[in-house]
């Protein structure tokens, strides 16, 4: 049995409030019409706008909200949606990790990323582990519909500025290894040094949040997820030598 919160059904501008004794189930009372929706991202505010440009053409219905992977995974399970729009930076894990999870607990679901990283290694990565669609929050207002229209009539949406910077791009040659970026590469160096997260953030000037998102999608590109997993990885690859 679903079990629906406050939070989940708070868009209920399109649902009518159920009478006394009403036997329909809350579900069948949503619009059938519509594209059902799960948003995902860890800031309320961003899932309060997103959820005001998806719905205001009255053709989505935002069902459920998440803030992190683990809930991400439990809504999409409990409620199926036409179309998860995911942030790939929350708490829990690696959204791109997820990725292939949310496909297999939910099939019918569409993967629409929305996210800050512009690097063309996150969406490569983002459309080989499942995803339908790559937008940046940063044109949001102007894509975002469009991506979740595409992924409902089962298209692909890439983001056109990123698309034509991933076209004018070489075709790698072995170096970064398994496309590692060369931020990432500084990051991987200090990780196996024995720095913290903290320290890393400090010597590179960038959050500790962000050296995070960087070491989950390290672990996710190179296949290890101990700090000696990532030693023994980087001595192979000739990152470091000691």
């Amino acid at each position: 049995m679903t079990c629906e919160t406050a939070q989940d059904r708070s868009s209920g501008a399109r649902m009518r409030r159920p009478r006394p004794n009403d036997p329909t189930p809350i579900d069948d009372r949503l619009d059938p019409a519509a594209t059902k929706i799960v948003l995902a991202d860890d800031h309320r505010l961003v899932r309060s706008a997103l959820r005001t440009v998806l719905e205001a053409e009255g053709e989505n219905e935002v069902v459920a909200e998440a803030g992190d992977v683990g809930e991400t995974l439990r809504k999409v399970r409990a409620h199926r949606p036409d179309v998860l729009v995911l942030d790939l930076n929350m708490p829990g894990g690696s959204g791109l990790d997820a990725i292939p999870q949310i496909v297999q607990v939910s099939p019918s679901t569409s993967v629409v990323v929305l996210t800050m990283e512009e690097g063309a290694e996150f969406a490569y990565a983002a459309l080989r582990s499942g995803a339908r669609a790559f937008v940046l929050k940063e044109a949001a207002d102007a894509e975002l519909l469009d991506a979740v229209q595409a992924a409902v009539n089962g298209h692909g949406y890439l983001n056109p500025e990123l698309g034509a910077r991933i076209a004018a791009e070489p075709a790698p040659d072995g170096w970064p290894p398994d496309g590692l970026t060369e931020r990432q590469l500084e990051v991987l160096e200090l990780l196996v040094s024995g720095r913290t997260n903290s320290q890393i953030g400090d010597e590179l000037g960038i959050s500790e949040r962000t050296v995070e998102s960087h070491r989950s999608h390290i672990q996710h590109k190179v296949g290890q997820k101990s700090r000696a997993g990532l030693v023994a990885y980087a001595r192979e690859h000739g990152i470091v030598d000691y």
